[in-house]
């Protein structure tokens, strides 16, 4: 429950801010992707509100950081993936050694206890 109610006190603040960053940033800015040709020169691009932009960046950096993770934590996954499989193989040979019958003591054993 106290889990929710902090949940709730982060998340209603932060909502409301993004809004209120909506509502002032609404003018239209021009958005060009051709590097080649500058603003100057009169064309206009591609009209959207600026908040847009702002959040498509953020997206975009926040996508290519979540990849960039992904792909520098793929050694450790492989590596969790191994160790994984050796302890499931490992378990199977222990329960195999604990069902399999008991071998008879070795004679040169008995002998040395007995020399004991």
């Amino acid at each position: 429950m106290r889990k929710r109610i902090i949940g709730w006190l982060v998340l209603v603040p932060l909502c409301a801010i993004i809004f209120i960053f909506a509502l002032a940033n609404r003018h239209m800015v021009a958005v060009n992707f051709n590097p080649l040709v500058s603003a100057a020169e009169g064309t206009a691009g591609y009209g959207v509100p600026l908040f847009l932009v702002i959040y498509a960046a953020l997206f975009f950096g926040i996508a290519l950081g979540g990849i960039a993770v992904w792909w520098t934590q793929g050694t450790h996954r492989r590596s969790e993936k191994r160790l994984k499989r050796e302890n499931v193989q490992l378990k199977a040979d222990l329960d195999a050694a604990r069902r399999a019958p008991a071998r008879e003591p070795d004679p040169a054993l008995a002998a040395a206890d007995d020399l004991a």
